[in-house]
């Protein structure tokens, strides 16, 4: 899982980890955020299988990449393979750099992207927050997204959601993630 601080990716590695434990499997996990509270890049290794031993994916074995930002979509390419699966949320987020002008944000990650790997799926995963009710919900969206291409019952990941949100947002976080669910089951028609 990759993204921008303030995106929600630690939050739902957290999640996600917990609704693969649930859900039976050996479950490891480690995320960098070093400089995410300014909006630097953000990414969790969550590892699942019936044993695991480490908490760090090693480059060209990533099964599902979850990005909430196209470039860090482009910045993690190394951990992929001709058949991840890469679901990406439609967002441009410009690096400090790119705002005061030193460098320039690429206009074609997406296009360079599908023509090197065959899994890549787009979610609008902003405008599902937004109109679930709070853009704060899109690491949820994007939890429902991964959902839809994962085995896991969505009842497994409902109750995660419970267990982990506070009651007060949890109502718009289980719209956004059932709108997250249905777009990407929409996409793999």
């Amino acid at each position: 899982m990759v993204g921008v601080g303030g995106q929600g990716v630690v939050l739902g590695s957290e999640i996600f980890a917990s609704v693969a434990m649930k859900a039976g499997f050996d479950v490891k996990k480690s995320e960098v955020h070093g400089m995410a509270q300014r909006g630097g890049s953000v990414n969790s290794h969550i590892i699942m299988g019936k044993e695991v031993f480490s908490p760090i994916i090693k480059k060209g074995t990533v099964d599902i990449l979850l990005s909430s930002e196209e470039l860090e979509t482009a910045r993690y390419t190394s951990y992929l393979n001709k058949d991840s699966i890469i679901l990406v949320n439609k967002q441009k987020i410009y690096p400090t750099s790119v705002l005061v002008g030193k460098e320039k944000y690429p206009d074609d990650i997406i296009p360079t992207l599908k023509k090197e790997y065959k899994n890549l799926f787009l979610i609008d995963g902003l405008k599902i927050a937004s109109d679930s009710g709070n853009i704060k919900s899109l690491s949820v969206v994007m939890l429902g997204f991964l959902a839809s291409f994962l085995f896991i019952d969505e009842k497994i990941w409902l109750k995660e959601l419970k267990n982990m949100l506070p009651a007060k947002i949890l109502k718009i976080n289980e719209k956004s993630f059932k709108e997250g669910f249905l777009e990407g089951k929409r996409i793999m028609v």
